[in-house]
């Protein structure tokens, strides 16, 4: 969830492999990707959604859970649903190589200009359930807010069970609506979303091991803080928020889950 508060971050050094281009798969795009569920957050509001990248986890702690769970230097890195692209010059930095797949054809396009100096990343257009890229390719695969909270993300599990290599470790990051100020404002305005206890239930059944992660968003402005509560929350559950919440800090509580193939 985020985009562009501006926060100074030095810049990163792009690593670079000689000769690597990675296979030819644009022939396997998924034209609108069919089968998607929309994101209204980053689908409609890309710029907003910007503001909000840039001001989550400005400590890096969900970065640092997720280097503890498995490192990827060196390593062939898929980040499925990657929007925009807003991590993989991350991964790219370490990765030997990094493919973002997403189903929206626009976010595509925005992902590719933003890696197009990066030689070791691909993007393409596909959905979890029918991944476009060979068996036994990945060995690090972060999905963030992707796979919308478990139960209904059975065929987009399967599909890992394809594409993952063995040893490899998927990531899966949600939001933990059972604690901090984030949490709360999570559970008033998505009721439907099943219960913390039934997503913990969902993976764990699956086999997937979860990491309770302490985080926050930090904004620029209180501007900022407001507009990104407004793509993320229907106009009167954001109204409330924010007559409420003061300054431009939020706690934010997500849950890592994670499985070893």
């Amino acid at each position: 969830m985020g985009r562009r508060a501006r926060h100074p971050r030095p810049p990163r050094r792009q690593v670079r492999h000689p000769g690597w281009r990675g296979p030819d798969l644009t022939r396997l795009d998924l034209p609108g990707a069919t089968g998607a569920i929309p994101s209204p957050n980053i689908w409609h509001h890309t710029s907003t959604y910007e503001v909000e990248n840039r001001a989550l986890d400005p400590h890096g702690r969900l970065w640092a859970a997720m280097a503890e769970t498995t490192p990827w230097s060196g390593r062939d890195v898929l980040d499925l649903g990657c929007g925009t692209g807003f991590y993989l010059p991350r991964f790219a930095e370490t990765a030997r190589s990094v493919t973002g797949i997403e189903p929206h054809p626009d976010l595509v396009a925005l992902a590719r200009r933003r890696t197009k100096r990066l030689e070791n990343v691909a993007v393409h257009n596909g959905i979890a359930q029918r991944l476009p890229i060979p068996p036994a390719s990945v060995d690090v695969m972060h999905a963030r807010w992707a796979y919308f909270f478990g139960p209904g993300s059975e065929p987009g599990l399967r599909e890992l069970d394809r594409v993952m290599r063995r040893g490899g470790v998927a990531m899966v990051i949600d939001n933990d609506g059972s604690r901090s100020t984030f949490g709360s404002w999570f559970r008033r305005g998505y009721p439907k979303v099943p219960p913390p206890e039934e997503q913990e239930r969902f993976w764990s059944l699956h086999g997937w091991t979860r990491v309770p992660v302490d985080m926050d968003w930090s904004f620029a402005s209180r501007d900022d803080l407001e507009a990104v509560v407004r793509i993320e929350f229907d106009p009167a559950t954001a109204a409330a928020i924010l007559a409420e919440h003061a300054g431009t800090y939020v706690d934010y509580a997500v849950n890592l889950w994670w499985k070893r193939f």
